[in-house]
């Protein structure tokens, strides 16, 4: 994707060894690349959003794995370094997908070789990431085209969070088939919740969507319902972070809100959902993906582009109050219309997941 004009990907190699990344808490007011030179530093950036993003998350943890070795190769620096990095962000299942599988390669290999091939695996997870994401658009596109021929006009998607290229190192994946549709000349109008605390759709979503050009409305969150009850949204696309073989959903919080408002209103509900976003390990979401509980202060405190130029940070609770922050919610099977995955639109349940997913992925 172009920023600018110029090509970006959200996380890329540098000359001498490093890696960049897009400060997404810069954003969208100020952009600013970050550079990585450790794992530690990837670590940082993981668990302080600088990075976020199911997919994202993951591809960093890999060159994280890829970081440490370049150091210290040894069998007590590749545990530490990974079981480290799978703690950073406990919810999104990419981060521990890519780690072990970084863990994997590296643990069967004589340590003199680990650096060189910790580095191409990382380089092959991320270039895995841009394929999957690509593909997810097509198959995404076709959906949105779909609804366009029935209706006849621009087509209204509500997204929720940030699921664009932001969230992967290109592409995206909910927002994917948006701009595989936009760039093959279908009119669409894509409506932005804002995604409180961290507000992700107003401050990630839109940025990009701006950057594009695709027609776009930042909304509030609760506008979802609403929109939908008075005929304004034809779809809802989202991402996840992670998703079980029943085909629950876990995502940003208020995703299940946007869910049930979409069922109620007869308005489809589709999961933009990359192969490694799936836990086979899991069949109950509400009960067995662990929520990330983030701090009060995300709740208590904005910060934003003031009158005069400059980016202040303010409280918005009274002083006494103090807030909960649960970071993510899980969406039941039985409410998504389906997954646009890589291998194409698969039901959300467990015996389609198992055939068109688990299967094909082996």
């Amino acid at each position: 994707m172009k920023v600018n004009g110029t090509p970006y990907r959200t996380i890329f190699e540098t000359y001498d060894g490093a890696v960049e990344i897009i400060d997404q808490t810069r954003l969208p007011h100020e952009f600013v690349t970050l550079r990585l030179e450790n794992m530690r530093d990837a670590e940082r950036a993981i668990r302080e959003m600088q990075v976020r993003g199911a997919p994202l998350i993951g591809v960093t943890g890999a060159y994280g794995v890829a970081l440490s070795m370049r150091h210290h190769a040894s069998d007590a620096a590749l545990k530490a370094s990974c079981d480290l990095l799978v703690k950073a962000r406990p919810t999104a299942v990419n981060l521990k997908w890519a780690v072990e599988r970084m863990r994997t390669l590296l643990s069967s290999m004589p340590e003199k070789e680990r650096a060189d091939a910790a580095w191409r695996e990382a380089e092959r997870i991320a270039d895995d990431d841009v394929r999957i994401n690509e593909s997810i658009a097509q198959h995404g596109q076709k959906i949105i085209e779909d609804m366009h021929t029935r209706k006849g006009s621009a087509v209204n998607i509500l997204t929720h969070c940030n699921a664009g290229w932001l969230a992967t190192v290109d592409w995206g994946t909910a927002l994917a088939p948006v701009y595989a549709a936009f760039d093959a000349g279908i009119p669409l109008h894509v409506w932005v919740d804002e995604t409180r605390p961290r507000n992700q759709g107003a401050s990630l979503t839109a940025w990009e969507l701006a950057q594009h050009g695709v027609p776009h409305t930042v909304v509030v969150d609760n506008a979802g319902g609403h929109l939908m009850q008075n005929g304004h949204v034809d779809m809802v696309i989202v991402g996840a972070d992670r998703v079980t073989a029943t085909g629950d959903v876990c995502n940003k919080i208020g995703t299940y809100l946007k869910a049930l408002a979409a069922a109620d209103n007869g308005v489809p509900f589709f999961v933009a959902m990359p192969s490694p976003t799936l836990d086979v390990t899991m069949q109950d979401g509400v009960s067995e993906i662990p929520i990330e509980e983030r701090n009060e202060d995300e709740v208590n405190y904005m910060s934003g582009l003031c009158d005069d130029g400059v980016i202040r940070r303010m409280r918005i609770t009274p002083l006494k109050s103090s807030a909960a922050n649960p970071a993510f919610d899980v969406t039941p099977a039985r409410l998504v219309t389906g997954l646009i995955t890589e291998q194409g639109l698969v039901a959300a349940d467990a015996a389609a997941i198992r055939e068109h997913i688990i299967l094909e992925r082996r």
